[in-house]
């Protein structure tokens, strides 16, 4: 007798060809190489969210040869739910490819009430990690980091409870995010003292926000890090969306606290100007915007959110086109800058 089940959801098995398009990037001076679009799960996973979306999403990307998914601690909404609902496709459809995956989750921004479920204290990094492994259903991750400097706690604390957490095998490398040069070379003075593979920077990168270009790449090349691109498409301005103005029902009209309709505006002749150059490139301006950031020799890897699998699907044919003519950088810059 068979069941009645009209879902279309199949059991996975993930193709046989997957890594045969993909680019893939070492990851500073590490044996690590990261594929050069990764899956940021900051939105689109949380309870809010259909997993049944979510888990099409992240085997569209598997079978894209993207392995490196990238959580923290506080995804959703609610907090958390982001690495619980990994968990719970994980287990249904990548268990059996664990090797095969470069898994990523944070802790330091708050977390949970009170003063050790925020920043960067021992108590609070061990903390959360050991909530995290229990949501993703794992034993390690692939990579920790801390996710944003604590100007009160001694960078020392910081770096030493990463490193334990390395040593306890909660984690074979860590990495930071959002610190400025001068923090970023000395957690990697005190991270090396340490024997602790640090391997990654995440941090914000796009055509309108190239703060990293003023001295965290280069202090990234000197201390052997990679770098790893979020927010490359400046929260949906470097796309099609918003090319004829704000649609109704987009993030801009919505005026969030990260993208409001100011910025837009303010911004809305470089978009169109920079779309007829993705044009003459045979690119969506998006392709093109991810392509511009992976031309620099320290970023390891380019961070993408997908609402859909499709949309995944159109920023990896970014790959296709990574080359810039002198003439192109020119215009870019010209109008960028």
């Amino acid at each position: 007798m068979q069941i009645n089940d009209k879902s279309g959801t199949k059991n996975y098995l993930a193709a046989d060809n997957r890594y045969d398009a993909m680019v893939y990037k070492r990851s500073g001076k590490s044996g690590v190489l990261l594929p050069a679009i990764s899956i940021g799960l900051w939105h689109n996973f949380g309870f809010v969210d259909s997993i049944q979306n979510g888990r099409e999403i992240l085997r569209t990307a598997f079978e894209l040869g993207i392995t490196h998914f990238d959580l923290a601690n506080n995804y959703g909404p609610p907090y958390g739910s982001a690495e619980e609902n990994f968990g719970t496709i994980f287990k249904k459809d990548f268990q059996g490819y664990r090797d095969e995956l470069f898994i990523a989750t944070k802790a330091g921004f708050d977390m949970w009430p009170g003063p050790y479920g925020n920043l960067g204290s021992r108590k609070y990094l061990i903390s959360s990690l050991d909530q995290s492994l229990k949501r993703l259903g794992l034993d390690y991750v692939d990579v920790y980091y801390h996710h944003r400097p604590d100007p009160d706690t001694p960078l020392e604390e910081t770096m030493g409870a990463l490193a334990d957490i390395v040593r306890q095998g909660k984690a074979l490398y860590v990495g930071i995010s959002n610190y400025g040069p001068k923090e970023t070379q000395k957690a990697a003075e005190l991270l090396k003292a340490l024997k602790v593979p640090f391997i990654l920077h995440q941090a914000r990168y796009s055509m309108f926000d190239r703060w990293v270009e003023d001295g965290l790449l280069d202090t990234l090349e000197e201390v052997g890090v990679g770098c790893i691109a979020f927010s490359p498409l400046a929260q949906g301005m470097l796309t099609d969306k918003y090319i004829n103005g704000i649609p109704e029902g987009s993030r801009a009209s919505k005026n969030m606290t990260y993208l409001n309709s100011d910025t837009v505006s303010d911004n809305i002749h470089k978009i169109q100007e920079l779309n007829t150059i993705a044009q003459e490139r045979g690119q969506k301006l998006s392709q093109m915007a991810i392509a511009w950031i992976l031309r620099q020799s320290q970023v390891a890897s380019v961070l993408v959110g997908a609402s859909s699998a499709n949309q995944l699907k159109d920023n990896v044919k970014a790959l296709d086109n990574l080359e810039f003519s002198i003439e192109e950088l020119k215009l870019i810059e010209g109008i960028i800058s």
